[in-house]
């Protein structure tokens, strides 16, 4: 699926303030792209960018063809790392666990509801009889409440145990009891009952802990009284840090009773905070902007995309939505959207452009580089699992051994396939690569080397002649190896393991740092996703372009979060999108005409159109072939555009 946004107006302010995005004057683009590639599955985009409306069936023609089903190989004597989604796919470590199921939990029988709850109030005396029947061993008036809180019973059925309560215990009710009741009041949104609850709490606490300052503040914006959420949250601050949440309650309120200066004050102090954001809050700023022209307004949600960019933050798709409708209302500007498609070269269908590219420039390479053998090598934990002496002399290994193409984690490779002698894994993965004429490292244990049923020494002979090898001590980490090794080597380097590395990636110091590292990694980690017997290995295909929120200046492209995919923070996006700018029919009809002009056949087709069908001079060389071919196509395209300015890409075609 693919979405556009398409406009007039361009927005300076990006590549002005952002000369590292490549940006200039001109117009803004954001894309969202659907691709299944080589194990990514629905990789959805969406981009917005300078252009006519879409051509609906050229659109879908684009699309059927960027589609296909890989055919899986069904040869009996085939070994498959089972259905394996793409190393970095969101929800592919979900598919992983689910493959390689651990050990089951302990069976634990499930706790009988020993009383069921009621469905309308109940007066004391049914209470009392309700509580002698309990047999729990916990109190039964929390019981009762945390059973309503975790069924969402009405209100009107948990007032009546507090008034049972109360009446019980000389009118007091306890805090727990007025949390639990408060939960269910802001579930259901009942307002006048919220400010109840608040004002018992206000007159009997001097301070309240987190989490009834969360339901208080979270209650109180749905009020006419929500300036009050903001008092809350100052007396939050005055204990703790308050939560993304506290800060979400306070600026949804905000936007709702229309005071947009407070709600971008209180986003620019969780900033200041070093909170990210929930995606909520960033989707209400958008809601919010409907229809507005407003420019300091239209910079500031800029300022969120780049922000989704420079985090690698993704919108759901109902936040992606709302970027769309908010592009799409801008008064005065004329923005499409639309899911598309980007092809396995990294071009999106929707716009024609090239996303950006996922290596590393030479800057970036190297101040990775310098990060990783300082943070991770260096200054990391790598010597709890090695020593001193071991890392000198692999460092010393590796200075005097031209750059290596592939670096493997042996014992990491060899496991992949567990029906498999693991030397044989081994050796069937260096050897395809020898035949390559790839210069390969081997990094392993010294028990490899030793005899047995899983490592045959003479597969270990063969490796060893086909590629140069390290073998640590069995008690030795081999990622710092694998890493000092392929940088050392080079951008050109890649490496093999299923290790996805977050905690070295957690060892660097700034987010920065860490993007660059993940960056890297989707550009050089290879992965193995199936192994035939007689050495035959099929290797994974690396991305060729990134996947983050990103700019050109007339174009965005956006990647977004599906629904119902589990996907963790070091997953690849599976959606994108694509938003454009109309480009008026008069500025298209202009812009053909001086191309025609330039190449000399702008009289030539006007002589042709406007003469007598009799007289029509007989054009020759390049005129004679554009006349004879595209003369009938031009003609129909050019009274279509005359006639309806909405489709201005109908010259497009022609024009391209």
């Amino acid at each position: 699926m693919t979405f556009y946004f398409t406009g007039i107006r361009s927005f300076p302010k990006l590549w002005k303030s952002n000369p590292y995005l490549g940006l200039g004057p001109g117009h803004a683009y954001l894309s969202l792209l659907l691709k299944d590639c080589y194990g990514i599955r629905n990789y959805k985009w969406f981009s917005l960018k300078p252009m006519s409306p879409q051509n609906t069936k050229a659109m879908n023609l684009l699309i059927a063809k960027a589609r296909y089903v890989r055919k899986r190989d069904e040869g009996s004597n085939k070994q498959v790392s089972a259905d394996s989604p793409h190393l970095f796919a969101a929800g592919a470590a979900k598919k992983r666990s689910e493959m390689n199921p651990q050990s089951k939990d302990y069976f634990r029988p499930p706790v009988r509801n020993i009383i069921q709850l009621p469905t309308k109030p109940l007066n004391s005396e049914e209470w009392n009889k309700l509580k002698e029947d309990f047999k729990g061993k916990t109190n039964f008036e929390n019981w009762i409440l945390s059973q309503m809180v975790k069924y969402h019973s009405s209100i009107d059925v948990a007032k009546s145990v507090l008034a049972w309560v109360a009446a019980n215990n000389n009118g007091v009710i306890g805090y727990d009891l007025l949390v639990k009741y408060l939960y269910l009041c802001v579930f259901h949104k009942e307002t006048a009952e919220i400010i109840d609850v608040y004002e018992i709490m206000k007159a009997r606490y001097k301070r309240l802990e987190s989490g009834g300052y969360t339901l208080l503040i979270r209650g109180l914006i749905h009020t006419d009284r929500w300036r009050e959420a903001l008092l809350l949250l100052e007396d939050l601050k005055k204990v703790i840090i308050p939560s993304k949440m506290n800060y979400n309650d306070c600026i949804q309120g905000a936007l709702l009773h229309q005071d947009v200066n407070v709600a971008w004050k209180l986003h620019q102090e969780l900033l200041g905070h070093d909170i990210v954001p929930m995606l909520e809050t960033l989707k209400a700023f958008f809601d919010f902007g409907k229809g507005i022209k407003d420019d300091e307004y239209s910079n500031k949600l800029q300022d969120i995309l780049l922000y989704l960019r420079n985090n690698q933050l993704y919108p759901g798709e109902s936040f992606a939505h709302s970027i769309k409708t908010w592009f799409e209302s801008i008064p005065g500007e004329q923005w499409k959207g639309q899911f598309t498609t980007i092809q396995q070269s990294g071009q999106c269908l929707g716009c024609g452009k090239t996303v950006e590219s996922i290596h590393l420039s030479s800057e970036e390479y190297e101040f990775l580089k310098e990060r990783i053998m300082r943070d991770v090598i260096d200054g990391g934990d790598q010597y709890r699992k090695t020593t001193p002496q071991e890392l000198k002399r692999f460092q010393n290994f590796v200075k005097y051994c031209p750059p290596f193409d592939i670096v493997i984690d042996g014992l990491n490779v060899a496991k992949m396939f567990p029906k498999a002698r693991e030397s044989q894994v081994l050796l069937d993965v260096v050897s395809q690569l020898a035949k390559q004429n790839l210069k390969v490292l081997v990094l392993g244990r010294k028990h490899m080397l030793m005899q047995n049923s899983r490592w045959r020494k003479d597969d270990m002979e063969k490796v060893q002649k086909q590629a140069s090898y390290f073998f640590a001590d069995n008690i030795s980490e081999d990622d710092p190896f694998l890493l000092y090794a392929t940088l050392h080597s080079g951008n050109h380097c890649k490496f093999i393991t299923k290790d996805l590395m977050r905690d070295h990636k957690a060892c660097l110091p700034d987010a920065k740092t860490q993007r660059l590292f993940f960056k890297w990694q989707q550009g050089h980690q290879l992965a193995i996703i199936s192994r035939h017997p007689g050495s035959r290995i099929t290797f994974q295909h690396i991305l060729s372009y990134d996947t983050v929120v990103q700019t050109t200046g007339d174009s965005w492209h956006i990647p977004y979060d599906e629904d119902l995919v589990e996907r963790y923070s070091y997953e690849l996006i599976q959606s994108w999108g694509t938003r454009r700018r109309v480009m008026p029919t008069f500025l298209l009809l202009g812009r053909l005409f001086y191309l025609l002009e330039q190449q000399g056949l702008l009289a030539s087709i006007l002589l042709v159109l406007t003469s007598p069908s009799g007289s029509r001079p007989r054009p020759s060389g390049l005129g004679l072939w554009i006349v004879s071919k595209h003369l009938l196509h031009f003609w129909h395209h050019l009274i279509l555009c005359m006639l309806s300015p909405t489709h201005p890409e109908s010259l497009m075609v022609l024009l391209l």
